[in-house]
């Protein structure tokens, strides 16, 4: 049977259209990255989460030394800050966010929060026991959220009543079928939902059939970067925003720059840059920094939601080749994002046309979902950069001379639970605890080769142009 088409095999198919054009070009993509420098820019976060953002701390002022310096402010830095004091209560732990804390991808999703990872979400490695030791470690994680939620007071909303995937053909439909009865057999409380069970959950019509899995959910993301920066400071850790690092010489002892000329001397260096990451020099060959998309509905009415018959506020994304996600939020808004995603030459940031276009998109997938929505207008919409790797297998690990930079990469639309996981693992790795984490596959796995300007923007060019032609 055929592979459905998704965005693995579109970000392989951009891969080898990118690795095609290298032929007779290597020189160039050698020299590619001191000819076109990634921009060190940070739009500013306008999304409907962005609303409930914490009180912003203020900027480093000073040059200062710490034992451990944690660059990014979003779920994984402030998880990796909180872990490690907690680990390290006499240790100087120090976060240094560029814009304010959840302003990139932490603060701009779209609230799912799921199992797995997600190459191995809804399909099988060739070791199952490997995947059934990941799904009760993310679905663990997910009541560990709610606990933290609780210990700091701060209610980020989230909601363990499951998350469905809303399945696009047949083809879907059997290896659904096929999936829930493997993962039943190694205790997976996953389940296979009919098309009256889905109706009866989300009220829409245009699905046949769907996977639910009862441990993921939907939180208010904003709010949860509030839960782990108050864990993180109630921790002992520091956080210092509105403080981007323009560039690290890495060495026993790290010396990080700021853009406004403070200097933070570190042991360990913990990078939490996400789909940031090339523009401070790392992994610009492992990940491919994405724009996805989403919008938001101004408050429905009760009459509203009773007529589109969305009963158990479960989210849901499909199972499409441009994948798009829905969740309600606690004042009744529909947030939808997803569709054709962008990549822009050297990572740079979206214009006003090109978003537009994309949000005029969420619409029209939303008016298909909830023909009774059609009248109803988008309040908010926002893009985000997402880190997405060539099979969407994420890495955690320690790299470097002295083994003394740890980082989490790779999250692939799996980041809002899989990020304080790694967070985690991150201060296991700083405590020198690796034993516990070897058999996962993300522990300092290799992510695949992807090349340098001018190849990766043609290469993604070819795999968006080929990835819209399988939706039409």
């Amino acid at each position: 049977m055929a592979e459905p088409a998704n965005r693995r095999s579109f970000l392989k198919k951009a891969a080898v259209a990118g690795g095609g054009a290298l032929v007779g070009a290597a020189g160039l993509n050698q020299i590619a990255p001191r000819i076109w420098r990634e921009p060190l820019a940070f739009e500013t976060n306008r999304s409907y989460w962005a609303r409930s953002q914490p009180p912003m701390n203020a900027p480093l002022t000073s040059d200062i030394s710490a034992d451990v310096a944690v660059v990014g402010g979003g779920f994984t830095g402030l998880s990796a800050a909180y872990y490690i004091r907690s680990i390290f209560p006499n240790k100087r732990v120090v976060a240094l966010e560029a814009a304010g804390c959840g302003n990139g991808a932490s603060g701009r999703n779209g609230a799912m929060v799921l199992t797995m990872t997600a190459d191995r979400y809804m399909s099988f490695s060739s070791d199952p026991a490997i995947d059934k030791r990941i799904y009760d470690l993310t679905a663990e994680n997910v009541r560990t959220l709610s606990k933290l939620s609780a210990a700091t007071g701060i209610d980020c909303e989230l909601r363990t009543n499951g998350a469905l995937q809303v399945l696009a053909s047949s083809e879907d439909i059997k290896a659904a079928k096929a999936y829930v009865e493997h993962a039943r057999s190694l205790g997976m409380p996953v389940e296979f939902w009919d098309k009256r069970q889905l109706v009866d959950a989300i009220g829409t019509e245009v699905y046949e059939a769907g996977f639910f899995d009862p441990s993921a959910g939907h939180v208010h993301p904003m709010k949860l970067v509030h839960v782990f920066k108050a864990a993180a400071e109630n921790a002992g850790a520091e956080i210092y925003e509105n403080t981007a690092i323009a560039s690290i010489e890495r060495g026993r002892e790290h010396l990080l720059h700021t853009t406004s000329g403070r200097t933070i001397r570190a042991g360990a260096l913990v990078l939490a840059t996400n789909a940031f990451s090339p523009r401070l020099g790392f992994f610009r060959n492992s990940i491919l920094p994405v724009h996805e998309y989403v919008a938001a509905t101004s408050p429905l009415s009760e009459q509203q939601l009773a007529e589109i018959g969305w009963r158990r506020r479960i989210p849901f994304n499909d199972t499409r080749t441009e994948v798009f996600y829905l969740g309600l939020t606690e004042d009744n808004r529909i947030h939808i994002g997803g569709g054709g995603p962008s990549y822009l030459f050297n990572g740079g940031l979206s214009e006003a046309g090109e978003t537009s276009a994309h949000f005029a998109q969420l619409h029209r997938e939303l008016t298909r979902i909830y023909p009774k929505l059609s009248d109803v207008a988008f309040e908010v919409g926002w893009d985000g950069l997402v880190d997405w790797s060539l099979d969407e297998s994420p890495a955690v690990g320690c790299m470097g001379k002295y083994q003394n930079i740890f980082y989490g990469i790779g999250y692939s639309g799996h980041g809002v639970n899989l990020t304080s996981i790694f967070g985690r693992i991150i201060a296991e790795l700083v405590a020198g605890r690796e034993e516990s984490w070897k058999g996962f596959p993300f522990l300092n796995a290799s992510l695949d080769y992807i090349p340098n300007e001018p190849f990766r923007w043609l290469g993604a060019q070819a795999g968006l142009a080929w990835y819209r032609l399988t939706e039409s």
